[in-house]
């Protein structure tokens, strides 16, 4: 798969450190991975859940944070659209959020 936004989880592990491994090892294994429909995704992540929009959650570091990304499965590619503690997780609609908000426009 190729994964866009590599900056959002760099970003998040140099706040959160203790995260910086795992987040690493989920991207490189990612990386590797060709799925083609959301039961390929919770095969391979068996705590991983499928939502509406081709978008699935991880948990990360035991469930200290969550990771929530945006699939598409046709061409191979993966969004990163929230990376965040749990509590922040709690505060956002896992199904709309989006990282990358877009600039308002001048008037």
């Amino acid at each position: 798969m190729n994964i866009y936004n590599l900056g959002s989880l760099i970003a998040f592990y140099s706040v959160h450190p203790n995260c910086k491994i795992t987040l690493q090892k989920w991207y490189h294994d990612v990386l590797s991975k060709q799925w083609k429909k959301p039961s390929d995704v919770t095969k391979d992540y068996n705590t991983a859940r499928s939502i509406k929009n081709n978008r699935v959650i991880f948990k990360i570091s035991e469930n200290e944070y969550r990771l929530i990304i945006e699939v598409n499965y046709q061409k191979g590619w993966v969004f990163i659209k929230f990376v965040g503690t749990h509590a922040e997780y709690d505060a956002i609609d896992p199904e709309t959020v989006n990282l990358f908000k877009p600039k308002k426009q001048k008037k």
